[in-house]
């Protein structure tokens, strides 16, 4: 999880990633404006985006549903890894450790968006709530 270029610094054949969200608000302008997070991120990177899980309820165990989805599609074929907003996506501390383990085991890179110290301009333009909102609306 660092600040470098992803696809401009390593040789990456297939640069297919999948992204997660765990949210439970029913707010569709928040929906979309952490799905344009990441597609933007992706899109800045070279990266394709080829689908985001998203887990609804977030007291689920570490097998939810749309985890469980998520390892599966890492563990195919060309996969590069997996896209998140932010760490907190992936749950409280014991949980988001137990994920990033699973994620790795897939064989897969965990690329997070907005790291604690914000320093690419995905990360600031992804940087908050207020301006995940923004984007919704561009």
């Amino acid at each position: 999880m660092d600040d470098e270029l992803i696809t401009e610094r390593r040789p990456v054949a297939f640069p297919q990633v999948f992204g997660y969200l765990r949210h439970a608000t029913r707010n569709p302008a928040r929906h979309s404006a952490l799905v344009s997070c990441l597609t933007e991120y992706c899109r800045r990177h070279e990266l394709a985006l080829c689908g985001v899980f998203i887990d609804r309820d977030t007291t689920a165990a570490i097998r939810s549903p749309a985890f469980v989805g998520l390892v599966d599609a890492l563990e195919l074929p060309d996969t590069y890894g997996a896209v998140i907003p932010a760490l907190n996506h992936l749950g409280p501390k014991g949980l988001s450790a137990e994920r990033r383990r699973r994620i790795t085991a897939a064989g897969a890179r965990l690329i997070v968006v907005r790291t604690s110290k914000p320093t690419t301009g995905a990360a600031l333009a992804c940087g908050s709530s207020s301006n995940l909102q923004r984007q919704a609306d561009t």
